[in-house]
């Protein structure tokens, strides 16, 4: 009779991390909704100050948390099960961020194939088409709002175009991290990835200038700017969000690895890092293409 031998599998202690992290979420969801409320009565409440709690503790969480699992990783604990725990988080966390952007791509599909053509008279709304909005051109960008106000859309040549060749060239910078990292080259980890990062700030500064042109009077290209302006900058600004947010990822990556962390055998935060900045890119070339382009 054989005994079959089992991996030891780590189980953390009781954590106050996520009841931390539950009332941050709370205080940013209340927060938000009573800032936006503020916003459009022109009132000052208490909104933006729970908002700004609510950031400031989920940071406290999230820094405190993993840094507990950073120690805990560091000291031996976690097993190749534990690491597929890990990396079945990271993928449902990446599989949820694709469904978030594939609302705000349904929303602006669903704007330039049905409502924009509703609205022109397409069908047999011709008539309602008439009584909402007469002069009404069924042509995408919506240039005008039903104010009357015209603004101008944004080219995809110039900045998108040049961000575009950035997160494009940062995706194979950060291959080539992890390549070095594979073959246990410290030396061209570290070059590839502080340039990866050098290219992600850059790409959140030029969208910044993009940004700044777009309101500027030349353009008049605003958030308000009618369905044409809601979406542009939902969906380049939830994107623009998602790469800082990689930016940090890398970062802390950058930092972990000058203190000798990661080998070739045991590095999936590096990895998920690595995967969450090929998902950024993926979504802004499709960005670049539906947004810009067409």
């Amino acid at each position: 009779m054989t005994t079959k031998q089992y991996e030891n599998y780590y189980v953390p202690s009781q954590s106050h991390w996520p009841i931390v992290g539950a009332i941050a979420l709370f205080l940013i969801a209340v927060g938000a909704g009573n800032y936006v409320s503020d916003l459009d009565s022109g009132e000052s409440g208490f909104g933006g100050y729970l908002l700004l709690a609510g950031i400031a503790l989920i940071i406290y969480m999230m820094v405190g948390w993993f840094s507990d699992v950073i120690n805990e990783s560091m000291a031996g604990k976690y097993s190749h099960q534990m690491d597929n725990s890990f990396k079945q988080g990271m993928s449902w966390f990446i599989f949820s961020e694709v469904m978030f952007f594939a609302a705000f791509f349904g929303a602006l599909f669903y704007l330039r194939i049905f409502s924009v053509p509703w609205l022109g008279g397409a069908g047999n709304n011709a008539e309602t088409a008439a009584v909402l909005w007469p002069d009404f051109s069924a042509a995408w960008p919506l240039l005008k709002t039903p104010g009357g106000t015209e603004t101008t859309a944004m080219g995809w040549y110039g900045l998108p175009l040049i961000n575009t060749i950035l997160l494009l060239t940062s995706s194979f910078t950060a291959h080539f991290a992890h390549n070095a990292l594979l073959k246990n080259d410290r030396s061209k980890l570290k070059l590839w990835l502080a340039v990866t990062i050098v290219l992600g700030l850059a790409f959140i500064y030029l969208q910044v200038l993009e940004y700044a042109h777009g309101y500027s009077e030349e353009m008049r290209l605003y958030l308000t700017s009618g369905v044409y302006g809601n979406s542009f900058y939902l969906l380049t600004g939830f994107h623009g969000m998602h790469v800082t947010l990689g930016c940090i990822m890398l970062i802390i990556m950058f930092f972990r690895v000058l203190k000798g962390h990661f080998t070739a055998e045991n590095h999936f935060a590096f990895q998920a890092a690595s995967w969450y900045w090929h998902f950024v890119d993926v979504v802004w070339v499709l960005l670049f293409i539906f947004v810009y382009i067409l």
